[in-house]
């Protein structure tokens, strides 16, 4: 399976358990959230990511925007961070 269609997986993976944390544990799982973020994302793309991860996750009732597939797909599709690079050479 391509790395790409794993991390998808893995994202809504994430997101089912951050679904799932209930307030308590949110303070857990909150920094866990945004750390895991900036490990899958790498740049300041990936550090902001990790901050509205964490911030999504510690504020209560916010647990069910899936921060980790949006941002997967931001990359993926919108952002398409798999395309080539063409490099264009002025003669």
């Amino acid at each position: 399976m391509n790395k790409k269609y794993q991390k998808l997986i893995l994202s809504i993976v994430l997101d089912i358990i951050g679904f799932f944390t209930i307030i308590p544990f949110d303070v857990v799982w909150a920094p866990i959230s945004g750390y895991l973020m900036t490990k899958m994302y790498k740049g300041n793309k990936g550090k902001i990511a990790g901050v509205i991860s964490f911030l999504e996750e510690i504020i209560p009732f916010l647990d069910v925007i899936p921060t980790f597939t949006i941002m997967w797909i931001y990359t993926y599709l919108i952002n398409k961070e798999d395309k080539k690079e063409i490099t264009i050479i002025e003669v």
